[in-house]
């Protein structure tokens, strides 16, 4: 077993574990909040569940992100971002640069006050708009996803 096979490994374990917590918060906990939760009840609970995700979740992109530099350092794959039939490396580093930056910049920095302040104030509009988010990231998210399989594969 070689670097590039550990590498790959991590790389899909760390997808699995980022984009399926992503699926788990947008189709399951933010509908079972919206709809069961009473209003005053809600940020603090999706806080609490979210919360513990969102350290994971950064652990996750990280490992994705260093294993698909590795991947492209070692493969010497550069080229293939000047090719546009390699779009789905270009789809999953956009992704991953996406989260990376709401994970660790504008999360911090800028979503969580905005989010506690507009939830307290207008927690219906407020959840609706988030789950709205993030059913707009788990999309692009999976088209990537499928995309990097595919193409990996040779099928596009």
């Amino acid at each position: 077993m070689d670097d590039v096979t550990i590498a790959r490994a991590i790389h899909v374990l760390s997808v699995i574990h980022w984009i399926g917590g992503v699926t788990m918060v947008t189709l399951v906990l933010l509908p079972a909040i919206l709809r069961d939760v009473a209003p005053g009840e809600r940020l603090a609970l999706f806080e609490r569940i979210e919360g513990r995700f969102g350290f994971q979740a950064r652990i996750s992109t990280a490992l994705a992100g260093l294993s698909g530099f590795w991947m492209t350092h070692r493969l010497d794959a550069w080229s293939r971002f000047a090719d546009p039939a390699y779009w789905w490396m270009h789809a999953m580093l956009l992704v991953w640069a996406l989260f990376t930056f709401v994970l660790f910049v504008a999360e911090p920095l800028i979503l969580h006050r905005w989010f506690r302040e507009h939830a307290e104030k207008r927690p219906e509009p407020t959840f609706r708009l988030v789950l709205r988010f993030h059913r707009i990231l788990l999309t692009v998210s999976l088209i990537a996803a499928a995309g990097a399989v595919l193409g990996a594969h040779g099928a596009i």
